[in-house]
């Protein structure tokens, strides 16, 4: 294993000794006090160093699993300092609950744990890793796919809030502002007994040199009875808080304090939102046209039938307000099981086309093209098709959505960084948008997202927004009452029984007595 890989697998992005003592010193400042210092991976010792000044009297246990690193941290005691422990130790083989059972006291946890995902190291062939689980409990899909990949770091620090249990202590540490939240999270909806919980941002660029949102995560533990809240500070202090993070309901909201003025908007989402398409092969599948042509991701010219291709929208065009599409995407199904053996009929030189880059689409890793027909995409359906959606990207700071129709007479498609909602008309897809932009439902939707995120905008945000509220609140009830009957028309379900008098918030769909194809007219709008 050559050294970078090394660095990314052990984590070792050292800790500036400046930044140790500033640390240290913060939370001193802030009344700790610990008989104990634990470093569950010291590295070369910053942490070590600092908590030697700071609290001279505490007993400091230091482990690694680099026995060079530890050499090195047990040179600090000169051999006369009977108060550090320094050991050679992979962190997911110790039983770290037994071992604050045996510490008496009051304990600081604290340290700078691998700033990489499983992911990463599997496709590095590291094994610095926990053994598999789904410790997330996720469901399905989700379990299989993006959502059931963490940081190492996430999964130490639960682990370590998970084993100090009902011991007094704090844990203190530097990791991504993502993966502090997804740890509160978990602590959270766990029932963890935390307290006093707090995120201090810290410029990684300075630090680290590495482009990524940080923060120092500090939790109290023992408390009972603790609200599911975090202050977050722009820098390592207690000044000046930006906001209150917290968990409402299952899930995180961002801004606690403007969430609960607006948490009458949250509800049921009417309209099924959608990821866009997925092939994970955009030098294949992705294209532009030029002087020369058609060119393909990798900038080859290729001659193909337009059958199947679509004009597309990527995530940086919506960000933009850029809605006239210069790529277009071959799109191989219309449905997720759709046999695409007939392309060979229907359209031969995209066929030949497909084989030709066949070792690059059939060597797509992910678990979804599996068992699946050759050469399919994924977010395929009939709503894919829908002649005009609203859309918004969810990688940018951006939250605004957008009316997207046609482009050259075909139906304008997103990429999977795209979210939207179908619409069957113009004047449907233009009602839905300016809810969405409303005021009112910016502020909500800004209370619930996470701007420093990778994805600000996820599915599970957008599932929050009630459009139903939001056209009371905007006082165009009667309308919105006439359009969402059909909100479901994509699904192939029954119209749904919205602003019932008598229930008063009805969502019940008609029974099944009544054909699928026979959809109720009442209320639609044509254009």
């Amino acid at each position: 294993m050559n050294s970078e890989v090394k660095k990314i697998e052990f984590g070792d992005f050292q800790t500036p000794q400046s930044l140790a003592d500033k640390i240290l010193i913060l939370l001193a400042s802030w009344g700790i006090r610990p008989e104990a210092v634990i470093e569950p991976t010291c590295g070369l010792g910053s942490f070590v160093r600092a908590s030697q000044r700071i609290f001279p009297s505490a007993v400091v246990f230091a482990f690694d699993i680099n026995r060079s690193y530890i050499t090195k941290v047990r040179s600090l005691s000169n051999g006369a300092n009977p108060k550090l422990h320094a050991e050679v130790q992979d962190f997911f083989e110790k039983d770290w609950k037994s071992f604050f059972r045996m510490i008496r006291g009051d304990i600081l946890i604290v340290g700078n744990p691998p700033w990489v995902t499983n992911a990463s190291l599997g496709v590095l062939g590291g094994s610095n890793l926990p053994k598999k689980s789904n410790f997330q409990n996720h469901r399905g899909f989700a379990a299989k796919t993006g959502k059931a990949n963490f940081d190492i770091s996430e999964w130490m620090l639960i682990k370590i809030l998970e084993s100090l249990g009902r011991h007094r202590g704090c844990l203190a540490m530097l990791c991504k502002t993502a993966t502090a939240r997804k740890v509160l999270r978990h602590a959270w909806r766990n029932r963890f007994l935390v307290d006093r919980v707090s995120l201090h941002h810290i410029d990684a660029q300075e630090h680290f040199d590495v482009a990524v949102d940080a923060c120092l995560l500090i939790v109290h533990t023992s408390a009972v009875g603790a609200a599911s809240t975090a202050a977050v500070y722009p820098g390592l202090s207690f000044d000046n808080k930006v906001s209150t993070l917290g968990l409402q309901g299952e899930e995180l909201v961002a801004d606690v304090e403007a969430f609960l003025q607006l948490r009458a908007l949250e509800g049921i989402p009417y309209y099924t939102w959608r990821s866009g398409v997925k092939h994970d092969a955009a030098r294949v599948m992705e294209f532009r046209r030029d002087r020369k042509g058609l060119c393909n991701g990798a900038g080859e010219v290729t001659n193909i039938e337009d059958t199947y291709l679509y004009p597309l929208l990527k995530s940086s065009d919506l960000a933009n307000g850029v809605l006239n599409p210069s790529r277009c995407v071959l799109l191989t199904q219309r449905q997720p099981n759709d046999d695409t053996g007939h392309i060979r009929q229907k359209a031969p030189s995209t066929w030949r086309y497909l084989n030709a880059y066949a070792e690059i689409l059939d060597g797509r890793q992910s678990i979804i093209y599996q068992k699946r027909p050759r050469f399919s995409v994924f977010g395929v359906g009939d709503y894919t098709f829908a002649p005009w959606k609203v859309a918004i990207s969810g990688f940018y700071k951006s939250l605004k959505f957008w009316v997207i129709g046609s482009y050259a007479e075909k139906p304008i498609v997103v990429d999977d960084t795209c979210y939207f909602i179908p619409c069957q008309t113009k004047h449907e897809a233009q009602f839905v948008c300016d809810l969405l932009n409303s005021n009112v439902c910016q502020r909500f939707l800004r209370s619930l997202v996470f701007l420093d995120a990778k994805r600000p905008v996820t599915i599970d945000v957008l599932n929050r927004i009630d459009l139903k509220r939001v056209a009371e609140r905007l006082g165009v009830e009667s309308e919105a009452r006439e359009l969402f009957v059909d909100a479901r028309y994509y699904e192939k379900e029954q119209p749904l029984l919205v602003f019932e008098k008598r229930a008063g918030y009805q969502t019940k769909r008609f029974t099944s007595m009544q054909p699928t194809h026979a959809r109720s007219t009442v209320g639609r709008r044509r254009c």
